[in-house]
């Protein structure tokens, strides 16, 4: 199957036509502030409010890409190659393995996260802060990737993987911090809309791309790997540079400085605290259904390895439109309405009936249908997902951490999540469970975000 794919062109536009219908309430914003408020506002390392429609374009294409690479990479292998690959090797106990496999990286994540978010805000260099971790990460994160397709067993399999989480993270923590760095607050539904399309679109054709290779893997390894290598690099050419950091203050480093350096925020984080455990359980309940839906059409719904596959292109095909659609556009839209909340709500009820359809039919349609409108509703969380995130911050200086702390919710959604699956599976002999169960963590989630006060 081939898919012509070319959205850069139009990202220019995209991004002009919403700086456009931005542009009245960034000067009734500026004219709030004086001079000295302006030039001084919370960005420590650079003066986002003076961003040209260059650099804002630049800054649409570099998220957009970014997104779009790594998450095509590890889709091609979280999504089909390497639950194949376990099927293949050990077929009697593919769940468990993949549970365990599923939770391990979600560990690494968590930790990786939480330290290079940490280690980037104090990074001091003539590359700035950020730019660094990216270029590296990308190299760490391809090279094991692209391992896990020539490893012989399940052990040096999850090792692997667990160095490639790492090498991910280095680059996923300092892009999303620099949203707080670099950005102003009223381009930031934009650039997490951005985001999302691109992991969104990244997602749904990794899943058609490893669909392609799920009998003959080694060469999906190698597009995965090469992929992932080249997200961090072209994120660090298409941005505006980064300006040095050699001469922002450094902190003391001593053992008691840097354990204290990752305490979570305590003053004024209620609200921090709400968008934490709302995001770990939107996640949590979409990581049930999306890291085991090749299973779950073998498994529940009954394919063969060649329908699942099938499948599995189709419902990619229909995510990749579903999801450009509603994430490039709900992100623009709360920048312009100035809410956040009222796509969260939306995105969990478009969820909640997403996973209603699998469970009810039973059937492959059930499963299309769910990429369609489950598809739909993540997307417009995601739009508004990271700029949520940084809007609920009590500290921007500490903007890397903070994240880092925050983007534990995804580490605990990719991790809890497939354990339940996993357990429901081995204690009722089925997937059915699973479906209700997102339904009501889904609407928890919904609940914690509407708590928020900070944000409308």
């Amino acid at each position: 199957m081939r898919v012509d794919f070319n959205t850069t062109p139009l990202l220019p536009v995209v991004c002009m036509i919403i700086e456009d219908s931005a542009k009245k309430r960034r000067g009734l914003t500026l004219k709030k502030k004086d001079k000295e408020t302006s030039m001084t506002d919370v960005r420590p390392a650079e003066h986002a409010n003076e961003l040209s429609k260059i650099d804002k374009t630049r800054f649409c294409v570099a998220f957009f890409v970014f997104s779009f690479a790594w998450m095509l990479a590890l889709q091609i292998v979280a999504a089909v190659l390497l639950p194949q690959r376990l099927a293949d090797i050990a077929p009697d106990s593919k769940d468990a393995i993949f549970g365990v496999l599923n939770s391990a990286t979600a560990l690494a994540s968590l930790i990786s996260n939480l330290v290079v978010g940490n280690m980037s805000d104090r990074t001091r260099s003539i590359f700035g802060r950020r730019t660094p971790w990216i270029a590296s990460g990308g190299i760490v994160a391809g090279i094991s990737l692209f391992l896990i397709g020539i490893l012989p067993d399940g052990v040096s399999i999850g090792i692997s993987y667990c160095i490639s989480m790492v090498g991910l993270n280095m680059m996923i923590a300092p892009v999303i911090a620099s949203l707080s760095d670099r950005i102003p607050e009223d381009m930031r539904g934009t650039m997490s809309a951005f985001i999302s399309a691109g992991t969104l679109f990244g997602s749904a054709l990794g899943q058609i791309v490893g669909a392609q290779f799920i009998t003959l893997q080694l060469p999906g390894f190698i597009v995965s790997g090469v992929a992932m290598g080249l997200s961090g690099v072209l994120a660090v050419v298409f941005w505006p540079k980064e300006k040095s950091s050699k001469d922002m203050p450094k902190e003391k480093v001593d053992f008691k400085g840097i354990i204290m350096s990752f305490r979570p925020p305590t003053k004024g984080a209620r609200d921090f605290w709400l968008a934490f455990i709302g995001r770990s359980l939107l996640l949590f309940s979409y990581y049930m259904i999306l890291n085991y839906q090749l299973y779950i059409l073998q498994d529940y719904i009954g394919q063969s390895v060649e329908d699942s596959a099938a499948t599995i292109s189709t419902m990619s095909l229909v995510l990749m439109v579903v999801s450009l659609i509603s994430a490039l556009s709900a992100g623009p839209i709360s920048d312009k309405i100035g809410r956040r909340k009222i796509p969260v709500v939306a995105a969990s009820v478009l969820l909640a009936i997403g996973y209603a359809l699998p469970w009810l039919m039973h059937n492959a349609l059930g499963m299309i249908l769910f990429s369609a409108i489950g598809g739909f509703g993540y997307g417009m969380y995601g739009s508004v997902d990271q700029a949520l995130n940084v809007d609920v911050l009590p500290n921007e200086e500490e903007a890397g951490k903070d994240l880092g702390i925050l983007n534990i919710a995804t580490t605990l959604g990719q991790m809890v999540g497939p354990i339940v699956t996993s357990a429901i599976v081995v204690a009722t002999g089925s997937y059915g469970l699973g479906f209700p169960t997102a339904i009501i963590m889904v609407a928890l989630a919904c609940i914690f975000i509407l708590m928020i006060k900070k944000v409308k």
